[in-house]
This record gives structure tokens, C-alpha cells and sequence, in this order.
């Protein structure tokens, strides 16, 4: 996907999604930059992902293992699972073991130190993956907001980026 910075333009992630747009946004200079669920440094993020840095635990594991995990540990870090269930299975029974990885490399990995005052952060604050309290600065908090609230939140969500887009 190609981004036409000729025109004005907004990046808007969600989780680790957000913070590649927090990198684009050093190269791209989007008029805004929204993320959901994120973090906008590596400041931001949980002791779990700082630790492995230095202990690499997920590079000594096999692919296959870390779903497993990440399956065994879904219905402790996402409580909004039983709201949609179904869908919370399915999302995580279609991502691939190598990507969940190599997903958590990047995290792990990821050296930003400082973040933009141009980023909205919208978070909630039942949000186990990326916990409200390890934030420094949100925009818009959404009460009992998980980690997966762009799917059972999307009417509240879906008013905050109007009004950060209007």
C-alpha cells in the first residue's frame, strides 16, 4: 500500500498498528495521527515486553507454543471476550504462529523513546494488553474499554474520530 503524501492525509492504527503509524508519522508528517489500543513509546509499554528484551523468551520458544499462549491467556487479558466470543476465537485461531512472533519481536524490540504531540491516543481503561495506568498522556478514554474495543465499542469510538476528524 502506497501513501500519497502529496494530498493531506491522517494515519490511524490500533494496537500494534498504532505504533507503526507513531514511526510513519517521524517520515510521513500526516496532518493527524489516531491510535486505539497502542502505545505511542516504548515507555508505554508493560513490564511483560520490556523484560523480554533482555531475556528473549518468545526467540527461544517455537511459533506454535506462543499461540497456544496467547490462546491459553486470551480469556485473562481480554475481558471482553465473552461479549463476542466467536469472533475473539476466530481472530486468534486465523493468526498465523510465525506472525505472532514475529509480532512480538517488533514489540519487544521497539526503541521510541519519545512520541509526537500531533498523535490522539484513544484507550481504555480495562485494557490488560497495553494497560491505561503505563500511559502518559490519552486524549479520550473509554470507560471499561478493552484491548479489543474497536469491536464492542465501535458506536463510541466511532463519535470520538468524528469529532478528531471534523
Amino acid at each position: 500500500m502506497q501513501i500519497d503524501t502529496t494530498q493531506p492525509f491522517i494515519l490511524l492504527g490500533v494496537s500494534l498498528g498504532g505504533m507503526l503509524c507513531c514511526e510513519m508519522n517521524e517520515y510521513l508528517h500526516p496532518e493527524k495521527v489516531i491510535i486505539i489500543s497502542s502505545a505511542k513509546s516504548r515507555k508505554e509499554l508493560p513490564f511483560r515486553y520490556k523484560f523480554q528484551r533482555y531475556i528473549p523468551l518468545y526467540a527461544i520458544l517455537p511459533p506454535i507454543v506462543l499461540r497456544g499462549g496467547a490462546k491459553l491467556m486470551q480469556p485473562i487479558v481480554e475481558p471482553d471476550r465473552k461479549k463476542n466470543k466467536k469472533t475473539f476465537k476466530a481472530m486468534l485461531h486465523d493468526k498465523k504462529p510465525k506472525f505472532i512472533k514475529r509480532t512480538i519481536r517488533m514489540i519487544v524490540n521497539w526503541k521510541k523513546k519519545e512520541s509526537s504531540k500531533k498523535i490522539y491516543h484513544i484507550h481504555g481503561t480495562k485494557d490488560h494488553t497495553l494497560p491505561y495506568r503505563k500511559l502518559k498522556h490519552v486524549d479520550h478514554t473509554i470507560k471499561k474499554g478493552s484491548h479489543m474495543m474497536t469491536l464492542t465499542r465501535a458506536d463510541e469510538i466511532s463519535i470520538i474520530l468524528n469529532m478528531i476528524l471534523n
